[in-house]
């Protein structure tokens, strides 16, 4: 539910004002109570009180009121907003108060400026003309520390509201024209440290706005300015909160802060308050803070109302959270994607038949392909319910489906979980985890066209020399040596950057790829045959660079992800899009089908990541839990999970039938580009940025054991370590 602070009075306290000077001649008990309405936020009652012990009326009041406004020219001339000079570009024109009016009538009154004065016109010129910048460093310093100071139960909670008060600040500080004054850059550089780990993209980008007009023409500042910022909080949590606003105590640890004293510390006060009045949502709950995983309140936090999808319909009511948008969704089709009988019936009789050529008796059991099983929670789609697809089955369709059988057959179980309770010190522990954990090995593979027969791996330096380095035959590296031989080919086409290449799947592992797609910045998506070397055809509609290509599990169709905040749907027999997935707010970095191809995963940089219905081309799942781009994905094997990655170098592994977050894995120290599950989908690999390949516990909690502190929280062995299954914080195997 959603629930608004006591609002901030809106007259500064600095500001002088007739009530003040009224109240100078009443009695002390009369200017106590005063004193306390206007401490509230209670102008009408206090005017009231004053006019019935002045024996005036609140229409006098307002009268003397009235003659302490100042006019409009005067407003404009004490402002001194910012307007470039054309003659010298990134020069205030208007810096001299005393020619404001003549620059403005020179310039033929720019629309531009006549907005941003009307902006500001329910603000009342009293409070503009005593604005001090110090408030708000004053403020948020204040706010700072009481947060640090709290609770360890209620820090987890209240670590989100600092962001957006920060921005509100910063673009307040940068709107009002404190840039010359560097109060914005000084306020930027003092705190922003301190908030930079989870949201550096932001902050850099917000660093950049340094004049007015950097603000009004640019798309976040503007949406910090004309959406509320949601926050999730407990309600013992939210009333701390309004009672350390209202009365500057309540949750604040001895020595954590001065809280807000004097009169700059009550203009602090109001510089926040008015922030959290205006700017900001809470959604409360009735959860325990000790229950719920510190990372659970930063799920629902951010300016969720423009990225969760609106509802269709004129009179439907639109969501106010990401669970209630996918509960509306329904039930989806994870389950494996179901097999043709007559393919399953030839790909069966294959089998049999290598089975009786090899001589293997224990291959006679394991022919038959498994139908798929129906796992709880999970429905298993129909045939009709698949993307059309070509009647009557290929011999390589067969030679895939066999080949599947086969590797699965050879496939090593990888199980971390059985490492949740294992003794490091105990005599099987070592093969415990040979088993559990995959094997690392980096090599090298040169010129493996005809297999590595029965030669085995051997350990090269680093530091080698070409020349130094012989293969058992002598006659694998001699090819690269002979003048007329090529090690690469080149694919000539594209006009602009290539970011992303894909090989088709439909061959598996039994055939090599005949056909390459690549994705390229001049907004074209190029298909390549590796038998000619050419590019058959080319796929042009996106407006921006494409910057990510995938094929369907089961070939012929492909998406593509784009600069223009859409994905496409694309057929390699037609040259245009079948379906366009729009309700991103910006790129669309990254996308993966579902194993069954009925769904479609994209990542973009408005920091949720959406699963669509590639048929009918909706929306059917968002997922908001990153405070970054989100730079990778990657769908379980099984169907069941969705892992992203961002910007904010946490790992989230979501539920894709309820769309709730399972967990966030965090340690990389920088961006992270490439996610894949295993086969058994129990354990994810992700690599970074920061020179390593990380594998994660997909389906154990991870992290150190803890025990349970005095208040209720949990007590961690050591920083690195999670708070149980939920929202784990580095559950690294």
């Amino acid at each position: 539910m959603s629930t608004a602070t006591p609002p901030a009075s809106s007259q500064s306290p600095a500001a002088p004002s007739p009530a003040q000077d009224s109240s100078q001649n009443v009695s002390q008990a009369d200017r106590a109570v005063l004193d306390y309405l206007r401490s509230r936020g209670h102008a009408a009652a206090e005017k009231a009180l004053l006019a019935e012990l002045d024996g005036a009326t609140p229409d006098d009041i307002d009268k003397g009121k009235a003659t302490e406004t100042i006019d409009a020219d005067e407003l404009v001339k004490t402002l001194a907003v910012f307007a470039h000079k054309p003659s010298r570009p990134g020069e205030n024109v208007l810096r001299d108060s005393s020619s404001v009016l003549q620059e403005l009538t020179a310039m033929g009154n720019p629309s531009n400026i006549q907005s941003l004065i009307s902006s500001i016109g329910s603000v009342g010129a009293e409070e503009i003309l005593s604005l001090d910048p110090t408030d708000k460093q004053e403020g948020f310093r204040e706010l700072e520390a009481w947060v640090d100071g709290s609770l360890d139960m209620y820090r987890p909670e209240f670590r989100p509201i600092l962001f957006p008060i920060f921005c509100h600040f910063y673009l307040d500080l940068i709107q009002h024209g404190f840039k010359d004054a560097d109060e914005a850059l000084r306020f930027f550089s003092t705190f922003s440290a301190s908030l930079s780990p989870s949201h550096n993209a932001t902050l850099h980008h917000i660093s950049t706005l340094l004049l007015p007009a950097h603000v009004q023409n640019d798309e976040l500042a503007q949406r910090f300015r004309n959406e509320k910022f949601s926050v999730r909080m407990s309600r013992s949590g939210f009333g701390l909160l309004v009672g350390w606003l209202t009365e500057g105590v309540g949750g604040e640890a001895p020595g954590a802060g001065d809280g807000f004293s004097g009169e700059k510390g009550k203009r602090g006060r109001a510089a926040v308050m008015r922030v959290v009045n205006n700017h900001l949502r809470f959604d409360v709950t009735s959860s325990n803070p000790s229950s719920v995983s510190p990372h659970a309140w930063e799920e629902s936090t951010g300016l969720l109302s423009s990225l969760i999808p609106k509802a269709s319909g004129t009179t439907a009511a639109n969501y106010t959270s990401p669970q209630a948008f996918n509960a509306s969704k329904g039930d989806l089709k994870l389950g494996p994607a179901p097999l043709g009988d007559e393919l399953r019936a030839e790909a069966e009789r294959v089998l049999r038949e290598q089975a009786m050529v090899e001589r293997d008796p224990a291959a006679q059991y394991e022919f038959q392909i498994p139908r798929p099983t129906s796992v709880p929670g999970m429905i298993i789609p129909l045939e009709s319910d698949l993307l059309p697809h070509p009647p009557t089955f290929k011999t390589i369709d067969v030679e895939r489906e066999v080949s599947n059988v086969r590797d699965a057959r050879k496939r090593i179980r990888l199980d971390p979980t059985v490492l949740a309770n294992l003794d490091v010190n105990s005599p099987q522990a070592s093969t415990v985890r040979a088993r559990a954990l995959p094997s690392i090995c980096a090599y090298t593979l040169h010129d493996v066209v005809e297999g590595l027969k029965d030669e085995k791996l051997r350990g090269m330096r680093s530091d080698f020399n070409a020349s130094s380095i012989t293969d058992g035959q002598g006659s694998s590296l001699q090819k690269i040596k002979e003048k007329k031989g090529t090690t690469t080919r080149k694919l000539i086409g594209h006009s602009g950057p290539v970011y992303s290449v894909a090989f088709d799947p439909v061959g598996g592992s039994a055939t090599p790829p005949k056909y390459l797609l690549s994705a390229s910045a001049d907004a074209t998506t190029r298909l390549w045959s590796m038998d000619t070397m050419t590019n058959i055809v080319a796929f042009r509609g996106h407006e921006n660079p494409v910057w990510d290509v995938k094929w369907s599990p089961m070939g012929i169709y492909f998406a593509t992800a784009s600069r223009d905040r859409t994905a496409r749907l694309w057929s390699t027999d037609r040259i245009s899009c079948l379906r366009i997935y729009a309700g991103h707010l910006s790129d669309v970095d990254c996308l993966q089908f579902h194993p069954n191809s009925l769904y479609l995963a994209t990542g973009s940089s408005d920091w949720t990541a959406r699963l669509w219905d590639l048929q009918r081309g909706s929306c059917v799942r968002v997922f908001l839990g990153h405070q970054g781009a989100v730079s990778s994905l990657a769908v379980s094997p099984d169907g069941r999970y969705l892992a992203s990655a961002g910007e904010d170098l946490a790992i989230n592994l979501w539920d894709i039938g309820s769309g709730k977050r399972i967990k966030k894995m965090t340690g990389h120290s920088a961006s992270i580009y490439s996610l894949a599950f295993s086969g058994e989908s129990s354990l994810l690999v992700s690599g970074g940025a920061d020179c390593t390949v990380r594998c994660w516990d997909v389906k154990g909690p991870g992290g150190s054991k803890s025990k349970p502190r005095e208040n209720g929280s949990l007590g961690l062995a050591n920083d690195n370590s999670t708070h149980g299954y939920g929202d784990d914080e580095n559950p690294e195997t």
